[in-house]
């Protein structure tokens, strides 16, 4: 996942010595920031400040990649542009295709050799859906007719990217699935005019997204190849917004809202329907969620309480709880100043997690304590 079309119309791979990664923005800046370790060497962990980076928007399934949007000191111009970020590499800039100098990156595939998302054209006024890799950089997906495209997500191996474009001359859109072999596909909507496609199975057989409706109401989606696009309805109101799925396309997560008209985070699957997740606070605040786990055990997003966001991970067995919470069991204390407000992307076995607010972080956690977290010690 990353961040959603859904979030916009609304308002790595284990690390040396045991380590895994966590990758997370924070809402203050530490002063003079660098490790911060747990008093618990049983369960140590640190903080690490990811200097001259923007905007994060998804981790890789292994663990091994960040990519998102940040602005280059070293360039000429002074728009943002996509970045792909590795344990061993360090940052590196994706570039554009010409026109006014602008890229972003939205997803990228299991192995984080794959990174899409969308770019500026140079002959073109608007951004199109770009798929980059290693040997062949970045290459233009074109659109389905209309001006504007992006990409969203992609499957694991890389070779199916999901987004939205526009269609003919007219200010709606589209969700797609985009392969080599078919070109870009447009998967309709619910009735409604736009849809937008907002995350990918890992075999590329389910696409998720938004669509509106008949009555252009917005409701979240699972599209197949053999059954078409199917509303999963709302959590009792009108809207709901699906914003990633489980690598077997079996869950999917998101947000609604509910009879009170409060927007909750859902963790949706054929045998039980959307669920409400709930809150980190009672049942008038608000939450979403943002990504889901490999095996769809283990869900991560933001709730408010008092107007205020706080990143959380979800699980069947100790429900919604603030990752500052969490991490706390792990062994690693926060420093005061330090608010972790808002987790985007999840790692393929729930340990790792991308936030986005101020700043952006990575958290190394022992195994032994992950593991030991998930018995719930």
């Amino acid at each position: 996942m990353k961040i959603s079309p859904a979030l916009l119309l609304q308002y790595g791979h284990s690390l040396n010595h045991m380590y895994f990664l966590f990758v997370l923005f924070a809402a203050f800046i530490m002063a003079g920031a660098g490790n911060v370790w747990a008093d618990d060497t049983e369960a140590q962990g640190e903080l690490i400040k990811l200097e001259g980076l923007g905007g994060g928007a998804a981790i890789s399934a292994d663990g091994s990649t960040v990519v998102g949007v940040s602005r280059f000191d070293n360039d000429a111009d002074t728009s943002p542009h996509a970045f792909r970020w590795t344990v061993d590499g360090g940052i590196q800039d994706l570039g554009h295709l010409g026109g006014y100098y602008y890229s972003a990156a939205n997803g990228v595939s299991a192995d984080g050799s794959v990174v899409v998302g969308d770019t500026s054209v140079a002959g073109y006024c608007c951004p199109h859906a770009f798929r980059w890799t290693i040997s062949d950089g970045m290459q233009n997906l074109g659109t389905l007719g209309g001006r504007i495209s992006r990409a969203w997500a992609v499957s694991a191996d890389g070779n199916v990217v999901v987004g939205g474009s526009g269609i003919g001359n007219t200010a709606y859109s589209h969700a797609f699935r985009w392969t080599a072999k078919d070109g870009m596909r447009d998967l309709g909507t619910l009735g409604g005019k736009d849809s937008w496609a907002t995350g990918v199975s890992a075999d590329g057989g389910v696409v998720v997204g938004v669509s509106t409706t008949a009555g252009e109401i917005r409701h979240a989606f699972r599209w197949t190849a053999k059954d078409g696009m199917r509303d999963l309805g709302t959590l009792g109101e009108m809207d709901s917004y699906a914003s990633a799925v489980s690598a077997d396309g079996g869950v999917v997560v998101g947000w609604s809202s509910n009879f009170s008209g409060i927007h909750h985070a859902f963790r949706w699957t054929a045998k039980d329907g959307m669920k409400d997740l709930g809150t980190l606070g009672d049942a008038a605040d608000s939450s979403e969620a943002h990504a889901v786990s490999t095996d769809g055990s283990v869900v991560v997003g933001r709730s408010h309480i008092n107007r205020r966001s706080y990143a959380f991970r979800w699980t069947d067995t100790i429900k919604m709880q603030s990752i500052t919470g969490w991490l706390t069991t792990t062994g690693i204390t926060l420093p005061a100043d330090i608010v972790l407000s808002y987790a985007l992307s999840v790692c393929a076995d729930g340990s790792v997690m991308v936030g986005d607010d101020a700043n952006l972080w990575l958290v190394r956690i022992p195994s032994a304590a992950r593991s030991a977290k998930s018995k719930g010690k």
